[in-house]
């Protein structure tokens, strides 16, 4: 008994010197309250900031027509689903939002799960075993790599968007089946993979393509329909996924294909068997979401325009913007204190931009995570980039 009381007091103790280490390294994670809707000006930590941390890109989470949508259908379907979607969870709104999805992104069959974490860990370990090989971008989402671990495959990682390394892999792998498996857009560097190389990969070394589109989804491509139609691309070795609470304003995360894929993903995911799905009102708001993406084509145009000011407004000497057309722009100052140290110094002017450090990014390449939205305005944007220019000349990093 005071054998067992010791070993746990020696985990809590490891637990806690390893929780110190982290606020020394500057790595100690820390959330904020928030009081307010996701918009441009946020209320956390009782106090009002021009926030530039939210990835709704296209200003929909606090959208009337989307609050309407939740309201309404609550008010039909209740606030629960109540067992899975195998048992009685499949609610009518959650069918209606998959047909709608597929028709939307022009795929035959798409499939809803709670979160984008999920729908990675579910697809890429059902569809992938011990005899057959994943092959991941090194600047991949968490949940990819996860999901790879998960699946026992053999598990490659291939040097960031470098096509020529990936096709060395695929040539040598002997693996029965091959998955190339990529963020569209990275979530941390803004940047686009090649998509057509990797689709092009897998025709020549039959592997199959799956693209994590959560920050291209309703932002990229016609209509915003995302990656795909960005580089209008189409064919059956291709799966998608897309989260639903960035662009779309709302939550959940969908995958898309061919309809083999969707049924045996029922049978087989097991982050989708066996969870309850999100209650049925949210699906009819992202119903009601799709809708305003596939309207939204003036929002696109106003977030471009951001991301030009931006740039054309932030004059800088040592810090460096990566290159980034998307809503993601990176800005890379180095240490974790220096990130730290920025992301302080504009939050006491009433400005909230995140700074990111290792393991999320690589070491020695620590940022500040500037997410533009649609909702900000040009003034906003201007505003963000004078405090930025300012901070370079007088804080000492």
């Amino acid at each position: 008994m005071l054998m067992a009381l010791q070993n746990e007091l020696s985990l809590l103790s490891d637990l806690q010197k390893e929780l110190d280490q982290r606020k020394v390294d500057g790595l100690l994670r820390q959330r904020r309250l928030l009081d307010s809707p996701q918009a441009e000006y946020i209320v956390a930590n009782d106090k009002q900031y021009l926030s530039f941390c939210s990835n709704d890109y296209l200003g929909l989470a606090n959208h009337p027509k989307l609050i309407a949508a939740m309201q309404n259908a609550a008010g039909e379907s209740g606030v629960g689903s109540g067992a899975s979607n195998l048992i009685t969870g499949h609610h009518r709104y959650h069918d209606e939002l998959e047909k709608k999805l597929a028709k939307f992104v022009g795929m035959p069959a798409a499939l809803v799960f709670s979160t984008g974490y999920m729908a990675n860990i579910g697809v890429v370990s059902a569809l992938m075993g011990r005899d057959d090989a994943v092959f991941c971008d090194k600047l991949n989402h968490a949940c990819l790599n996860d999901g790879a671990i998960l699946s026992r495959a053999n598990f490659q990682r291939f040097a960031h968007n470098d096509v020529a390394v990936l096709e060395k892999l695929l040539k040598a792998s002997k693996a029965k089946h091959k998955l190339i498996a990529v963020d569209a857009v990275f979530s941390m560097d803004g940047d686009i993979a090649p998509i057509p190389d990797y689709l092009r990969l897998c025709e020549q070394y039959d592997a199959y393509l799956y693209i994590d589109d959560a920050h291209g989804f309703g932002v990229l491509g016609e209509h915003g329909k995302g990656s795909l139609s960005h580089f209008k691309l189409k064919s059956p070795r291709i799966i998608m996924m897309a989260t639903l609470g960035k662009a779309a304003g709302v939550a959940g995360a969908f995958v898309a294909g061919e309809q083999v894929v969707i049924d045996y993903l029922i049978q087989k995911a097991r982050s989708y068997v066996y969870s309850t799905p999100a209650p049925p009102a949210l699906s009819a708001t992202l119903a009601a979401s799709v809708s305003l993406i596939e309207q939204g084509d003036d929002l696109r145009e106003h977030l471009r325009h951001l991301i030009q000011t931006l740039k054309g407004n932030l004059k800088l000497k040592k810090w460096q913007l990566m290159p980034s057309e998307t809503a993601v722009q990176p800005l890379v100052v180095g240490s974790n204190y220096a990130a730290v140290a920025l992301s302080e110094h504009l939050q006491n002017q009433s400005i909230l931009v995140p700074a990111i450090r290792p393991p999320t990014v690589p070491v020695n390449t620590a940022r500040l995570r500037i997410s533009l939205s649609a909702a900000h305005s040009e003034q906003d944007v201007i505003k963000l980039a004078q405090a930025i220019n300012e901070a370079e000349k007088v804080l000492k990093l």
